[in-house]
């Protein structure tokens, strides 16, 4: 069969693709759109006290689903975390669009958050069992590029939908996206049951509730100054450290070569990304006296610079192995961090940030789809849910991090010192991400390694 035939767009898996890239788009929609209309919503429900909370309960509940999707793909398909979550995920946007209280809502986002950490890490698992080795580079350039019109349109929709319709448009939408994607990769999706069947290992939920409870100790902790601060930071961290050895391949938290590394890159990146993106708008409204919207056009156009270093790995002609992209990624969102921190300088034109947050979205977008289609290649086949999962918790746990981080640099010194608050919390997010660059190398297994032989599970301890 020609090569086109056997590629993401082929008669063979166009439907399967398209399909895919529909649920990332609803997903990614929501995500993007939702922080242009949370004002609003909230203070329409008269919810203002708890608005972290519309944005913390989709974190935590989206946490626990991670982890038992990657339990369930393992054990029994992606089936069930992929339809099952995308059907959650939608009756979670229907409750939050209909919502008559700042409760429903927040349940509402709970629920969001519930069905896109299952569907997200379901379509780990279908792209590592339904596309060959070769293509999945490809097919991780069109994941990314699901994300680029969202980013691109999604803040400006709901703008318009917030502004002269009604915020709840915003939510009761996405799912005239999102169902009719589901309905036709659910046909495609039989064939992808586990071989075998994975192994079942104990004690997940109870793994998945605690480090829900401590991403949300930290987030807690990080927004606030008070005598509450430090029981909350570490209670959070203990939960952490209780129960992330056991949902990470063995050693990830050593940087143990191989798998183990591989995995926690993907935090590595998303961490110090994140953490930064957190606060360059409010820096260029504060410190440079942009406007809101001027300066959200900065993180729109970091988002094409991750479609382009997305479509760059993917090419047929990328010869690089997947560790030195990832260094590559790394070094680039460093430059690109410390450009954004040299506007804090007055005599800097404001288009040096949005130039380094192009740089920077191109390091993410070399690094994390390397990070991903690294990770498959070294997951068994059993493993995939375990695998993927491991790589959504970093995401999510890192980003929690870095922001808490950078919330408590901010609250410590906003009103005193804040040009000297922006330009720590912007160091303290290129130096994570110059240790990153460190670790790459770390990636490359001890020895060759065929993930498909048994011995792999023994070789990087994958913990039962």
């Amino acid at each position: 069969m020609s090569a086109a035939a056997q590629g993401v767009l082929g008669p063979r898996r166009r439907g399967l693709t398209l399909g895919i890239a529909g649920v990332v788009t609803a997903v990614a929609f929501e995500a993007m759109a939702v922080a242009t209309a949370m004002p609003v919503a909230v203070s329409d429900l008269g919810g203002l006290g708890a608005y972290g909370w519309a944005f913390s309960g989709f974190l935590v509940a989206s946490l626990f689903a991670t982890v038992v999707a990657g339990e369930t793909c393992d054990s029994r398909g992606p089936r069930i975390p992929l339809v099952g979550g995308m059907a959650v995920f939608t009756v979670g946007l229907v409750v939050a669009g209909t919502a008559v209280s700042m409760p429903g809502f927040v349940l509402g986002r709970m629920l969001q958050g519930l069905g896109a950490g299952g569907v997200v890490v379901a379509v780990y698992v279908v792209v590592g069992s339904a596309y060959p080795e070769d293509v999945r580079p490809r097919m991780f350039s069109v994941l990314s590029a699901a994300w680029i019109l969202p980013a691109l349109v999604g803040p400006s929709i709901a703008g318009v939908l917030t502004e002269h319709l009604s915020w709840r448009l915003v939510f009761l939408l996405v799912p005239f996206l999102g169902v009719p994607a589901t309905l036709l990769i659910l046909p495609r999706l039989a064939h992808l049951e586990p071989p075998g069947r994975g192994r079942r290992r104990a004690g997940r939920t109870r793994l998945a509730l605690a480090v829900a409870a401590g991403a949300a100790a930290l987030q807690v902790a990080g927004t606030r100054v008070d005598a509450w601060s430090v029981p909350l930071l570490v209670t959070g961290v203990a939960l952490l450290l209780l129960a992330l050895p056991r949902l990470l391949p063995g050693g990830a938290l050593r940087l143990r070569r191989g798998l183990p590394t591989t995995v926690l890159m993907r935090g590595g990146l998303s961490g110090p990304f994140f953490g930064a993106g957190t606060f360059v708008p409010l820096l260029l409204v504060t410190q440079r006296g942009l406007t809101p919207t001027v300066a959200g056009v900065t993180l729109t156009v970091g988002s094409l610079g991750w479609s382009t270093g997305a479509w760059i790995q993917g090419r047929p002609t990328m010869l690089l192995p997947r560790e030195a992209l990832v260094r590559s990624g790394a070094i680039l969102l460093v430059a690109g961090i410390l450009a954004v921190a040299t506007t804090l300088r007055g005599g800097v034109p404001v288009l040096v940030a949005s130039v380094g947050w192009v740089l920077a979205g191109l390091g993410m977008g070399l690094g994390m789809a390397s990070v991903s289609v690294a990770s498959l290649r070294l997951a068994a086949p059993g493993d995939r849910g375990f695998v993927s999962a491991g790589m959504q918790l970093c995401d999510t746990l890192a980003a929690t991090l870095t922001i808490a981080l950078g919330s408590a640099i901010y609250a410590v010194g906003r009103d005193s010192y804040p040009t000297t608050t922006f330009a720590l919390i912007l160091c303290s997010m290129a130096v994570l991400a110059a240790v990153t660059a460190l670790v790459a190398g770390r990636m490359r297994p001890p020895t060759a390694v065929v993930a498909e032989e048994p011995l792999v599970r023994a070789r990087y301890r994958l913990r039962p």
